[in-house]
């Protein structure tokens, strides 16, 4: 049993060190991204995101699940297929008001972040 604590400690120790390439601004509740660098297209994404996302919850789950790989309320690996099971089903619950397009555009964005995350 120490074993398998042990080992996934170890996991998560090289998983967060993997995701730690993006400019994170603000802490706590108030943590977000920097989208200074980001592509045109992306910064108008990540705008979309803060407005749709953080009607329900803060931006620092998003910042958490990128920055360590881990979804801070399913403890589950955060990565591409993740997220969009993720958006999916935020735009599904009923007072989200994420339409199908923003469900695809924020899919995208977190798509780009998972990769600018994994330069470094």
């Amino acid at each position: 049993m120490k074993q398998i604590f042990f080992t996934l400690f170890l996991c998560l120790l090289c998983t967060a060190s993997a995701h730690a390439a993006l400019k994170v601004i603000g802490s706590g509740d108030n943590k977000q991204l920097d989208p200074a660098g980001f592509p045109p297209v992306m910064k108008s994404s990540y705008q979309l995101m803060q407005t749709k996302c953080t009607s329900c919850h803060t931006l620092d789950r998003v910042v958490s699940a990128l920055q360590t790989g881990i979804a801070p309320t399913t403890l589950l690996e955060f990565n591409k297929k993740t997220a969009r099971d993720h958006c999916m089903k935020m735009a599904r619950k009923p007072h989200a008001n994420i339409s199908q397009q923003d469900a695809k555009t924020i899919t995208e964005l977190l798509y780009y972040l998972i990769d600018e995350a994994a330069k470094k």
